[in-house]
């Protein structure tokens, strides 16, 4: 990335960050007397948690610790709260103006609307965090059986367990990859596929706790391809992709391999390879110009964008994550819109789509618009018309 670029993305995200505390802290001070008594007090508690996620990434970048890791965490809950103290603020004020022009409040009880709206705020708030917190930590598997009408000589079926979006770091640590390859090893899948984000950015954390060498699975030595995704190139590529191969992982950087059954598994750079690294990845048309469209073609790319650039060149089932399905209610919605498969499965023509809810996160360690996942999926290989079945776990 530019610094021009870097510099306008920062302002602008740092000024929307601030507007929203401004905003909480404000209708905090005009609702509770006790915090106008307690004025300073009030202020330095709200500017403390308020700063830490910005003070927990700086300290990462420069050097990572328990301190960087506490402050992470304890950030990402407060960004959690901005979202929802927003919200349910903001709707609090829409609701007094329609009261007040209905004439239900006036002056001398509006004190007391504003007073119970943030109590209630801070309650509502609570319970979707508390929620979205246990939801985080308890990951799930979504399955989907598919069939790909296309013969993979004498194999048959075969079965995939992907995992996109780990985001190992501050948040993500030993406990959680170590429960990865748990539900792993309970899968006993034929193949493992990473799909990007493995790294949440800085490598400092997981350097400082060796991370990935928790990481086991079945197949791990001749089934295991990964692909980058965005985070592997904000941290800094030239530190990440060698830490994760060093573990034996073989990321596909816009080649492609061919396992049994003469299946083409084709892996492409992610696409801010250009912004953060300078790598501009190959078109798809380019990177497939040698495979056979006889035999099952598998893309994994990190992110789910311009689809029919699969269809157009005779991908039988794309593998995507990036999306998080929005990680937080109402942000499921947003990237329903931005996306045109932002989580879930597709069919376009003879090509298949699937994009993970991803397994870590980003941020707040709370998921309240969606799961945390592991994706099983059942291929068959068939002669007939293409079907697909889904089964959730």
């Amino acid at each position: 990335m530019k610094t021009y670029q870097f510099i306008v993305f920062f302002a602008v995200v740092l000024t929307i960050y601030s507007l929203a505390n401004i905003y909480i802290y404000s209708k905090g001070y005009s609702s509770i007397t006790a915090f106008q008594n307690h004025k300073i007090w009030y202020f330095l508690i709200f500017l403390l948690l308020a700063s830490t996620f910005i003070f927990g990434k700086i300290l990462e970048s420069r050097h990572s610790s328990v301190l960087s890791d506490i402050l992470n965490i304890t950030g990402g809950f407060w960004m959690a709260f901005m979202l929802y103290g927003f919200i349910f603020l903001f709707l609090s004020d829409i609701i007094a103006l329609a009261l007040r022009i209905a004439g239900v409040i006036n002056a001398s009880n509006i004190m007391d609307f504003r007073k119970w709206s943030y109590i209630l705020t801070l309650i509502i708030s609570f319970i979707l965090i508390a929620g979205g917190f246990i939801n985080a930590v308890v990951p799930s598997v979504k399955s989907y059986d598919i069939t790909i009408n296309k013969s993979a000589g004498e194999l048959k079926e075969l079965r995939i367990a992907a995992v996109s979006d780990i985001h190992l770091g501050s948040v993500i640590r030993k406990r959680s990859i170590k429960k990865l390859s748990q539900i792993l090893v309970k899968l006993k899948p034929d193949l493992v596929l990473l799909l990007g984000d493995i790294v949440d950015g800085e490598i400092g954390p997981v350097l400082r706790g060796d991370l990935l060498q928790y990481f086991s699975c079945p197949k791990c030595n001749d089934g295991l391809y990964a692909i980058t995704g965005n985070h592997e190139f904000i941290g800094g590529a030239k530190k990440t992709i060698p830490y994760i191969e060093s573990k034996g992982i073989r990321i596909l950087k816009d080649e492609s391999v061919t396992i049994d059954g003469g299946i083409q598994l084709i892996g492409r750079l992610d696409r801010d390879s250009k912004r953060f690294y300078g790598a501009e990845r190959k078109p798809l048309g380019e990177l497939m110009k040698s495979v056979d469209h006889s035999k099952p073609i598998i893309l994994l790319d990190h992110q789910p964008i311009d689809l029919g650039d699969a269809e157009k060149n005779g991908v039988d089932l794309q593998l995507s994550g990036h999306t998080h399905n929005g990680q937080m209610w109402p942000l499921n919605h947003l990237t329903a819109k931005i996306y045109e498969v932002s989580y879930g499965y597709k069919k376009r023509g003879n090509t298949q789509y699937i994009v993970s809810s991803g397994f870590g996160l980003w941020g707040p360690r709370v998921r309240s618009g969606s799961r945390s996942e592991v994706l099983l999926i059942n291929i068959r290989f068939a002669s007939g018309n293409d079907t697909v079945q889904f089964q959730q776990d």
